[in-house]
């Protein structure tokens, strides 16, 4: 028989993806020596991989908090929809980004658009209305309106 774990232990992957991005997060700090890089698509698209991971754990969570805790469960289910707006947000900045114009040869040689989910390009945008199914099944529209007026585009 196991013991259960202690209040340190629990959850161990959350806690290593989290400090993760504490580790990202201190690394994107610019040195005085050297300039801060603008962000780039592959970034954003590891990103937002890690966003619509995000929904989908607080997406369960919600879902078995309910039954017992409706008021938690309605406080998860909010936070799940913020979750979704900054997603979508990460989702249209990668658009706004330089695309493939500046790949190189070598690149291009691959073939990606032979790859069975697709040209990677497009992997976010799969990923991204996957995700938007799933929201828009539980939630209303007008939900998923910004309560803040967005930047302009």
């Amino acid at each position: 028989m196991t013991s259960p774990p202690r209040p340190d232990d629990a959850h161990p992957y959350l806690r290593a993806a989290s400090a993760g991005i504490r580790h990202h997060a201190r690394a994107l700090v610019p040195s005085d020596a050297d300039p801060p890089r603008p962000v780039d698509r592959p970034h954003l698209d590891v990103m937002h991989a890690h966003l619509t991971a995000l929904l989908q754990l607080l997406d369960r969570l919600a879902d078995h908090t309910r039954p017992p805790h409706p008021a938690a469960g309605r406080h998860l289910a909010t936070a799940h929809t913020r979750l979704w707006q900054a997603t979508t947000e990460v989702h249209a900045a990668f658009h706004l980004l330089p695309g493939a114009a500046e790949a190189t040869t070598a690149a291009r040689a691959c073939h990606p658009e032979r790859l069975p989910e697709g040209p990677p390009v497009l992997t976010i945008c799969q990923r991204h209305l996957a995700a938007g199914h799933v929201v828009r099944r539980k939630t209303t529209p007008t939900d998923l309106r910004p309560h803040t007026t967005a930047c302009v585009r």
